[in-house]
């Protein structure tokens, strides 16, 4: 039974997050901090206004199989509730008729699990959570929020906006995605995504006689660019050492790393180390970290990784990374899917070049993107609807 704080008045205050996978990518670290900033509408502020404080529960998927270094344990360590539940998760595999069939029977099981449990907001972590926002409201929950923190377009957007009816705060990560989604009555909300403080933040060992070393570290979507890089890496001569992190995703269309790795003209000037529970220290040993998807991504949440250690990144132009970096100052941007303009970075960039842009980018994380920042803004947001 959960107790109320003295000082404060009303009962605990429910708030549900439905997320869509149990990882510990991009989104998944944005949801320790989302339910972080929640938390300290129960702590802080109830304790200066009186207002009651916030339980906090997420539900997970239990539609498939989390990696080596899955959220729940980290939720755990965190002290948050949450549960592996059967969940209406919009996937593309599931936008077939068995799939549809198998999404409707978890909307009824959800149905009655968030019947049962009584919250006073129900906050959808990604787009794909989007069928919790009917089934919300189906029972009277007056608070539903979306976090989107994908690019929409075609199809998908048109269905997206029609669940998105039924949320009641909307909250984007960039104002790519913002402009992507469009969403009006009421209009979205930017909300910067942030990485934590690092442990240190060492400067780049400059050193003008040996080459640079990259890190890119995503999953091996067929989007992300690896392919795209690894071409580049190939035509500027193998300029250096690039350290690759990451895997094959668990659905969707992938690329074969090792296969592209294996042809290249210098094969060790390639290091494959794969999936890694962090990805600080990889980051802080290299000296500028590449993104180079050739589509748009939502944010590019590995930037700030880069930043916040005083890293700079060398990423496409195109979605999040526009708003994020400040080409030629904490970093570079090339144009998507073109492997020529990457390889004449890649071969004039010397470590001077990355040391100096390195420094400014660390300045560019203190002012934008810390937790505390971040946090704050959450905690506001929800907050207000909670007494909406």
């Amino acid at each position: 039974m959960t107790t109320t704080p003295a000082g404060t008045t009303g009962r605990t205050r429910r708030v549900l997050v439905v997320h869509s996978s149990d990882e510990m990518y991009g989104a998944d670290r944005i949801l320790l901090q989302v339910v972080a900033g929640m938390r300290e509408i129960g702590t802080d502020r109830a304790a200066a206004t009186g207002s009651p404080p916030v339980e906090v529960v997420v539900w997970l998927p239990d539609d498939i199989t989390h990696g080596p270094t899955p959220l729940c344990r980290e939720l755990e360590r965190e002290g948050v509730a949450f549960a592996h539940m059967s969940l209406p998760i919009i996937r593309r595999a599931n936008l077939k008729p068995k799939g549809l069939v198998a999404m409707a029977r978890r909307s009824r099981s959800m149905r009655v699990a968030m019947k049962r449990e009584r919250f006073d907001l129900v906050y959808c972590m990604t787009s794909a959570c989007l069928l919790a926002a009917p089934i919300a409201r189906s029972l009277r929950i007056r608070a539903v929020a979306l976090h989107v923190q994908e690019m929409w377009a075609g199809k998908e957007a048109a269905l997206l906006r029609g669940l998105a009816r039924f949320t009641t705060l909307r909250i984007t990560i960039s104002p790519a995605v913002d402009r992507a989604a469009s969403l009006r009555s009421p209009a979205s909300v930017v909300v910067d995504n942030c990485v934590p403080h690092p442990a240190d933040a060492d400067a780049a060992v400059v050193d003008g006689e040996r080459r640079p070393r990259y890190v890119v570290a995503s999953r091996w979507n067929a989007w992300k660019g690896h392919r795209t890089l690894i071409e580049a890496w190939d035509r500027a001569g193998c300029p250096g050492l690039l350290t690759v992190l990451g895997g094959p995703p668990p659905s969707g269309a992938k690329v074969d790393v090792p296969a592209l790795v294996a042809a290249l003209g210098e094969p060790s000037s390639v290091e494959i180390v794969g999936e890694v529970p962090d990805v600080a220290p990889h980051v802080a040993a290299a000296d500028a970290l590449v993104l180079p998807s050739d589509d748009p991504e939502p944010f590019g949440l590995v930037l700030l990784e880069a930043f916040r250690q005083g890293r700079p990144v060398i990423a496409s132009r195109a979605g999040g990374p526009v708003d994020i970096v400040t080409d030629g100052r904490d970093g570079w941007l090339f144009t998507p899917g073109d492997p020529d303009a990457l390889a004449e970075l890649l071969r004039r960039l010397t470590v001077d070049d990355l040391a100096a842009a390195g420094r400014v980018a660390r300045e560019t994380y203190l002012a934008r993107y810390t937790p505390e920042v971040f946090r704050r803004r959450i905690g506001s947001l929800i907050d207000a609807e909670l007494a909406r």
